[in-house]
């Protein structure tokens, strides 16, 4: 539990931290600015650094990263001091300590199991490069399964989380602006200190910068160093949350260890005279306009509305159900599900912008969800818009997207189809539970490597298979029918082929009792032509047609447009007196099919 000094402790303890600056360290800064001053930072940093090699950072963390009196502010009882699981206002969830419970890159499968080596700057950006992948400045003892989850995600401002650890700290959909890929958040206590451990990474090595990857956090060039989202990210958690006397103190054991220091620790003003100054965003965005609803199901209704607007960014918006707060979305469509059946429900939306602004609520927007058994339409969509930042090497992939969290495994994300695409290898692309069922599916699919040759995947539902996805080196898009699993389901697209499959543009329809096809309660021998239908003219070919009593035409909302009795008493045609274009269901007491209006 965070201990509370009296202020002249604290005094008392920013001075003699202060104190330990070496005399003329920082000589020739003054006047400085801009990246003149962030370059000079560099060389009064890389002077004297000594690097003790990655196995020597645990023999640091005995200085650095111990909760004791030379750290003030927390528990003091000498056990690791670790961003992720600490809890700066109550009792910790667990502790680690020193030496007993450190791992390397395993060893862990729950929080609390051991803690090891984080870099704040994954390494894999840099190619584990040396002095980088030791440099205890930017490398904490952390949670090794919190460690293990945030990857080498970037750090930013989660709205959706896919993964919160016992501190809260979360992985999630970036609502930070300008960008809307996976991120990670710290704690509020630990949000400057992440700042300041990456503009140092950035000043110390600015001269490499235009040789790592970006990871879409690092910029290509010295100045300023980082891309425009994460500065701005970074600025704003650097100035909400100030050096406190625990990061002056890890300054001064890793100067003791490693013989340079984090200037912008010693001196936070530094960070406004290189980067500026952010500024305070108190301006709420526009409301969002033009809300509708759409492709009712027996259980779930789609939304989509006209985006909102903002003088710094919109980072997301709030889905209200009856009044009712449902959930927060990044993109301007959803799909509300968990309804009941034959229930109308009122929607609206507000939108927020990462400072927390919010807007006036949209338009209110009714609807109605279908009675069991009858069409639905599209029912989900997956575009892999929202998948982790690019990166080469295969690993576990987790996101959320439309409230639905998907898992990859052994899969890449640096690949595209139509945008952004999911790349498997030897591993498989799974959903978090879906409501409304499944009746059929489309996936887009393409092999991106010339070395890789035709062949499938296996598509499961709730552990059955379903059918196969064709893959070949061209983008290909595949349909599967007749699926019809009712309620709640989970997808998964298995590879076992050993070769590199990009996956796009999945979308399912809900499971109808209708199907997705023809349906006969005798004999399938029914068939409607010419389909796409021309000249408003409709004709049904089968046994018995003058038996079937009535006809119905839905569109795909499951709207009913007409009702006809005894539809085939003179002939086998039915006239469709000027429907407009569009995709529509015949339903009948005999058969159910769909059909198209050209």
């Amino acid at each position: 539990m965070k201990r509370h000094l009296f202020p002249f402790l604290l005094v008392f303890a920013f001075a003699s931290a202060f104190a330990q600056i070496p005399t003329g360290y920082y000589d020739g800064t003054t006047g400085l600015t801009g990246a003149a001053l962030k370059s000079k930072l560099k060389q009064i940093i890389t002077n004297g650094h000594v690097d003790h090699g990655y196995s020597g950072l645990w023999s640091g963390y005995q200085t650095t990263d111990r909760d004791n009196i030379s750290m003030p502010g927390y528990e003091n009882d000498n056990t690791i001091l670790d961003i992720y699981s600490e809890n700066p206002n109550g009792t910790d969830p667990y502790n680690f300590t020193y030496g007993s419970t450190q791992c390397g890159g395993s060893g862990y499968s729950n929080e609390g199991d051991c803690y090891n080596r984080e870099h704040v700057v994954p390494q894999s950006l840099f190619n584990e490069g040396f002095p980088m992948k030791s440099d205890i400045h930017f490398i904490r003892a952390t949670d090794g399964k919190v460690n293990g989850m945030r990857s080498n995600y970037p750090f930013g401002k989660v709205g959706p989380a896919s993964f919160t650890s016992q501190n809260g700290s979360k992985l999630g959909t970036s609502v930070s602006p300008g960008y809307s890929g996976t991120v990670f958040e710290p704690i509020d206590a630990f949000k400057g200190d992440v700042a300041r451990m990456i503009l140092y990474f950035v000043t110390r090595y600015e001269t490499q910068l235009s040789g790592f990857s970006s990871g879409n956090m690092l910029g290509g060039s010295a100045f300023p160093g980082l891309q425009d989202w994460e500065l701005n990210q970074l600025l704003a958690w650097h100035a909400a949350d100030p050096v406190s006397a625990t990061e002056i103190a890890r300054n001064n054991a890793s100067y003791n260890y490693q013989g340079n220091r984090n200037p912008y620790i010693d001196h936070p003003e530094y960070v406004a005279q290189i980067w500026g100054t952010p500024v305070a965003d108190t301006q709420a965005p526009t409301a969002p306009s033009n809300l509708i609803t759409s492709n009712p199901s027996s259980n779930s209704i789609s939304l989509s509305w006209t985006a909102a607007t903002d003088n710094v960014g919109v980072a997301g918006y709030d889905i209200y159900k009856d009044g009712t707060f449902y959930a927060t979305v990044t993109g301007t469509t959803a799909t509300v599900s968990g309804l009941n059946p034959s229930t109308t429900y009122n929607f609206y939306i507000i939108a927020k912008d990462a400072a927390g602004n919010a807007s006036a609520a949209s338009n209110t927007a009714p609807g109605t969800t279908l009675a069991g058994g009858q069409p639905g339409g599209n029912c989900g969509t997956e575009d892999f818009e929202n998948i982790p930042a690019n990166a080469t090497n295969y690993t576990t992939r987790t996101w959320t997207n439309n409230n639905i969290t998907w898992t990859a495994t052994d899969a890449r994300t640096d690949q595209t189809i139509t945008g952004k695409a999911i790349t498997i290898k030897n591993g498989s692309l799974t959903s978090s539970t879906v409501s409304g069922g499944v009746g059929s599916l489309t996936v887009t699919t393409r092999l991106p490597f010339s070395s890789d040759t035709a062949g499938t995947l296996t598509l499961q539902i709730n552990g059955n298979n379903a059918g196969t996805i064709p893959f070949s080196s061209s983008a290909t898009t595949t349909t599967i029918s007749n699926i019809n699993v009712p309620n709640n389901a989970v997808i998964k697209i298995i590879n076992q082929n050993d070769k590199r499959i990009a996956i796009d543009d999945l979308s399912w329809t809900c499971y109808s009792a209708l199907g997705t096809a023809e349906i006969s309660k005798d004999k399938p021998s029914f068939s409607i032509y010419p389909n796409p239908v021309k000249n408003n003219e409709l004709f049904v070919k089968g046994e018995n047609l003058s038996r079937i009593s009535k006809a119905q035409i839905y569109d795909f909302s499951g709207k009913l447009i007409e009702t006809i009795e005894h539809p085939f008493k003179h002939s086998n045609k039915i006239d469709l007196k000027g429907l407009v274009k569009g995709n529509y269901i015949l339903k009948t007491d005999a058969f159910a099919a769909k059909f198209i209006v050209d």
